[in-house]
């Protein structure tokens, strides 16, 4: 199942670049886009470089979801898939093994695989029992549209109250237009309740934008929310005749919010595993290359959740890292570690500090809560019995 979701970000990130010329996509009027600034709480600013890797490509770009979302649709009609413009009410099952959805007005779609491509809030993955809400990493994400030039994207770390940060960031990015995406991104781990921080507080962050310079005072147009689903945890990915992709699987980077890339790279691996595998044995396929895929989510899901938990520790370490010096230090590895292309990444100092980092990491999370979970619930094994699975939920 592959509705049309509208998400928050217009950016493709490296990994989605490199995709999409792999496929041979040429997505039109896309702006590409090499280096990123972060602007720490105290207004200190830090250049981090855009760095090539050997499967990934040496920048992003910018463009609108409307235009990335419909070019993809077009493609895949073009290529032979069947749009059905129906919701899906339910799941339908031959012994305990999914195989088909009902559809909103009675009519039902039957086939070997169900591919949930749902988004966040997943009703595929939520009807098969694959998700624990409880346990996920919750997020939500508002953005709208100024009239401003902007030329290389801004990641703002921001403070409403001194020494107290926002748990999450703010973003100025520049479309393909002539204008400028802002919006602002809440984590908040799994109290679902506390998104209404970000409309309430977008305001807010508009005046520090246009305090900063980054922005002139201006009229939002097209606000447009989406809930985020960070980090995997919470969510088993696959079951019997079900797939999850993307979003709907969790497949968030925990650290800034990425899930495009991911979005296309687990669609592709989806579609190999059913080709390589079959129908029977797609779920033990797919999770195989997840368990890999996912090594970032893995150990920065604690992170994420000690974050939202600690905003003065993060204020902290947002304005060390950002210290004239300092900054020109770890600015490339900060980019590489943070953007989950560290692995990939070309052989560079950058790379040797951002792999240490990930190391550090990964050893001090190894006996969190987290690491536990993922230990016992995401494995390449027989996925569970749907009847256990339904008790997650």
């Amino acid at each position: 199942m592959f509705p049309r979701e509208k998400a928050c970000g217009d950016l493709v990130g490296p990994r989605g670049v490199h995709l999409l010329n792999e496929l041979g996509v040429s997505i039109p009027g896309a702006r590409p886009l090499g280096d990123m600034i972060v602007v720490a709480p105290n207004n200190q600013r830090v250049l981090l470089p855009a760095l090539p890797g050997s499967n990934y490509a040496d920048h992003a770009m910018a463009v609108t979801r409307e235009v990335f979302d419909a070019c993809l649709f077009d493609m895949a009609i073009a290529a032979g898939a069947h749009a059905v413009h129906k919701r899906v009410t339910g799941l339908l099952y031959e012994q305990d093994v999914v195989d088909g959805v009902q559809l909103s007005g009675g009519a039902a779609i039957r086939g070997d695989v169900v591919v949930g491509a749902d988004g966040a809030t997943s009703s595929v993955a939520q009807q098969a029992g694959l998700v624990d809400s409880a346990k996920a990493l919750w997020g939500f994400a508002l953005r709208g549209y100024l009239d401003a030039e902007v030329d290389l994207p801004h990641i703002v770390l921001w403070e409403p109250r001194p020494w107290r940060l926002f748990p999450g960031y703010g973003w100025v990015f520049p479309t393909s237009g002539n204008g400028a995406n802002v919006g602002l991104g809440l984590a908040f781990g799994n109290d679902r309740g506390a998104s209404r921080r970000a409309g309430e507080q977008l305001d807010d962050f508009l005046a520090h934008l246009t305090r900063q310079g980054l922005v002139p005072r201006s009229d939002v147009r097209s606000r447009t929310g989406g809930w985020l689903k960070m980090g995997v945890l919470g969510t088993v990915p696959a079951g019997r005749g079900v797939l999850l992709v993307g979003d709907a699987a969790g497949l968030i980077n925990p650290l800034q919010g990425e899930g495009i890339a991911q979005a296309m790279a687990s669609g592709c691996a989806a579609a190999n595993a059913i080709l390589a595998a079959g129908p029977r044995d797609a779920s033990r396929h797919y999770l195989t290359y997840l368990d890999n895929a996912v090594r970032h989510h893995r150990a920065n899901a604690p992170v994420h959740a000690g974050m939202v938990k600690h905003p003065l520790a993060v204020s902290v370490t947002s304005r060390v890292l950002s210290v004239p010096g300092i900054d020109r230090v770890v600015a490339g590895a900060w980019g590489l570690y943070w953007n989950d292309l560290a692995t990939d990444a070309l052989p560079s100092r950058h790379r040797r500090l951002a792999m240490a980092s990930t190391r550090a990491i990964s050893a001090a999370v190894r006996r969190s809560a987290a690491a536990n979970w993922f230990a016992t619930q995401f494995t390449p094994a027989e996925p569970t019995p749907f009847a256990a699975q339904r008790s997650l939920s």
